[in-house]
């Protein structure tokens, strides 16, 4: 059963930086997609980033680009995602999702339940 559990949220004033954390079981780690989406209140979901283990590419929101960096360690079943400079508006709870034909265009088959980031003016 695949499990992902996500960790490293909380309050941060703007301009801080977070890193989160998406710990991954259940499935063979080397042939994968992970990606980071949030959800705000009121609001629809929306891809933030993703990381694909075929090739190591790498996808961005443009609401994210330059601030944010996802990464992956394989020895640690771990996808990450560091946040700096952020902003109000990165307010959210994040999830991360694996897909696991390694195609961050394809459907997430699985989430993890959510970690808040509250970014306060």
């Amino acid at each position: 059963e695949v499990q992902l559990v996500e960790s490293g949220g909380g309050l941060v004033q703007a301009g801080g930086s977070l890193r989160l954390s998406c710990a991954a079981s259940g499935f063979t780690f080397d042939d994968y997609a992970i990606g980071w989406f949030r959800q705000s209140p009121g609001k629809e979901r929306e891809g933030v980033s993703c990381i694909s283990s075929s090739d190591g590419s790498t996808y961005y929101a443009d609401s994210v680009k330059g601030r944010f960096t996802i990464s992956s360690d394989n020895a640690k079943n771990t996808v990450y995602l560091q946040m700096n400079s952020l902003k109000p508006e990165d307010t959210a709870v994040y999830y991360c999702a694996a897909q696991l034909a390694g195609d961050c265009n394809e459907r997430f088959g699985s989430w993890g339940q959510g970690t808040q980031v509250t970014v306060s003016s």
